[in-house]
């Protein structure tokens, strides 16, 4: 009979810039899954919380804890018939209201598991995946096909979230007559456009990213590209129907208003920026272009298996998809400890370059 508890080694965030491990014993339920982490990539909220940057405040709360959503692991050994040891499983971060408290829970709910209160999420408000060993609901993996390298599949959680974020528009995407637009040359840009031409099939010349690096454009050769700083927006070539705005933090209010400018009347416009400053906005023009703003966060299970999906049957999404992975060695970084986990954090706070980063978990 297995145990009821695993301890684990948690790489925790107890101050910025500072990790320390941390030995835990956390419970071990029916339906759970015991999971070793072995590959992660870095998002950037990661490391505002690394780097400070969210704030005294919410670090006083959110302190210690361990970092990384995205990520990827090994099943040890499961209380659920879904998963057996040895599986390769991508690791869904959200974990729905419903698998932590079923009694409370609303039978009925309608609210999405990704914006329902009371929902936990790995490196926000629960230990992220900087441990030894992860305890997590079977309703939150996906397993991973042998087809799909573990560097592809580290990349699936930021891919599900582009994939919830496209399901507001996915019926103006397979309408021919409209034009799609993107804000955005950075990761959960490129990824997100990867998705819209290969996953959705979107053709060329209905599909235009703006960005504000040369160099990084060049990767979206599957789409239009328009460099923002030397594009007149008063005097757009195209207007648009959608329009995703990936630019987040102090690009945010800059890029909504360009992206309002640019639309046709009744046009879409999903938000998926972060950004810790509230950003000023033409609503003078959203009114009268009568205008919808999707506010889209995070992902669920479902997210991801439609990710993974694609990766599967699509060798040329998974061709684009390797553009963002690096090439060398100098991003991809050995996690054996603590200090291994902060040291890697601390170059990639320094790190200004377009292709993710990869931590290997090696313990």
């Amino acid at each position: 009979m297995s145990s009821n508890k695993v301890n684990t080694n948690v790489l925790s965030l107890v101050e910025p810039f500072k990790i320390k491990e941390i030995e835990k014993v956390v419970d071990y339920e029916e339906g759970w899954v015991e999971v070793r982490p072995t590959m992660a990539s870095v998002c950037h909220a990661d490391l505002r919380y690394f780097n400070g940057s969210r704030g005294a405040e919410v670090l006083k709360k959110k302190l210690p804890m361990a970092l990384i959503h995205e990520g990827i692991g090994i099943v040890e050994s499961s209380k659920s018939e879904e998963f057996s040891a040895g599986d390769r499983v991508a690791i869904v971060p959200n974990i729905p209201n419903r698998v932590l408290q079923p009694s409370v829970a609303s039978e009925g709910q309608k609210i999405p598991a990704n914006y329902a209160s009371g929902s936990e999420f790995l490196g926000s408000n629960r230990d992220g995946i900087a441990q030894t060993r992860l305890v997590h609901p079977a309703d939150c993996l996906v397993k991973i096909p042998d087809n799909i390298s573990d560097e592809l599949a580290v990349l699936s959680e930021v891919s599900s979230v582009s994939n919830h974020a496209i399901s507001h528009i996915e019926s103006d995407l397979k309408d021919t007559s409209k034009n799609i637009a993107l804000f955005g040359d950075g990761p959960v840009g490129y990824l997100t456009a990867c998705m819209i031409s290969f996953m959705f099939h979107v053709e060329k010349e209905r599909f235009t990213v703006f960005g504000a690096d040369a160099e990084r454009l060049a990767h979206f050769d599957f789409a239009e590209t328009k460099m923002s700083p030397e594009y007149n927006f008063e005097e757009p070539e195209k207007k648009y129907d959608v329009i995703i705005e990936c630019t987040g933090g102090n690009f945010s209010a800059v890029a909504i208003n360009e992206a309002i400018d640019l639309f046709k009347p009744i046009g879409k416009l999903v938000l998926m920026g972060v950004s810790e400053e509230k950003a000023p906005i033409n609503t003078r023009d959203v009114l009268e272009k009568g205008l919808t703003l999707y506010g889209s966060s995070r992902s669920t299970t479902y997210n991801f298996e439609k990710v993974i999906e694609g990766m599967t049957t699509l060798p040329e999404y998974r061709e684009a998809l390797s553009r963002i992975l690096p090439k060398g060695t100098d991003k991809h970084f050995t996690v054996s400890s603590g200090l291994d986990f902060q040291n890697a954090m601390n170059s990639i706070s320094n790190d200004k370059t377009w292709e993710k980063a990869i931590l290997n978990f090696n313990y």
